[in-house]
């Protein structure tokens, strides 16, 4: 667990999800774009002096390259996504894992705490008391074992 899991670690979860969908249509199908052909000049000499000549290749530097630095990515937002996950994982009051997992893990792309509050049948204002209040408790917690 990350020393401090705050609101904003949590929102950005979805997207920190979907940006790994998208890393890993990126790195199955990277050498199928047309960005990876690159045209150099080369001297040919084939008539005794040097004539420019255009040459058409597939850049495997620039591959290795980009493919290397969006594996890194896709690494780092899994570890962080597993953080948020454990986090939601360890609470143990049944309905405040079940919020927290509704309104941040699951569903919609814009989650909504009147949605959370009709499933859970609570108010809307009780959703947000129940984040705010688990979340303020878990990092005095985290700084009481520190």
């Amino acid at each position: 667990m990350p020393l401090k899991m705050t609101k904003e670690m949590l929102i950005s979860y979805r997207s920190k999800r979907q940006e790994i969908k998208e890393l890993e249509y990126i790195l199955r199908n990277r050498w199928k774009s047309e960005s990876m052909i690159s045209v150099d000049t080369i001297l040919n000499y084939r008539k005794g002096y040097p004539v420019p000549e255009g040459v058409m290749g597939f850049d495997y530097e620039r591959y290795e390259r980009l493919q290397d630095r969006d594996i890194k990515r896709k690494e780092r937002l899994e570890k962080e996504c597993k953080e948020v996950e454990e986090f939601v994982g360890e609470i143990r009051d049944s309905t405040t894992r079940r919020i927290f997992q509704m309104y941040f893990i699951d569903g919609e792309v814009k989650p909504s705490q009147t949605k959370v509050a009709k499933r859970l049948h609570l108010d809307r204002s009780r959703i947000s008391r129940r984040i705010d209040d688990y979340l303020k408790n878990a990092q005095k917690a985290q700084k009481a074992h520190v």
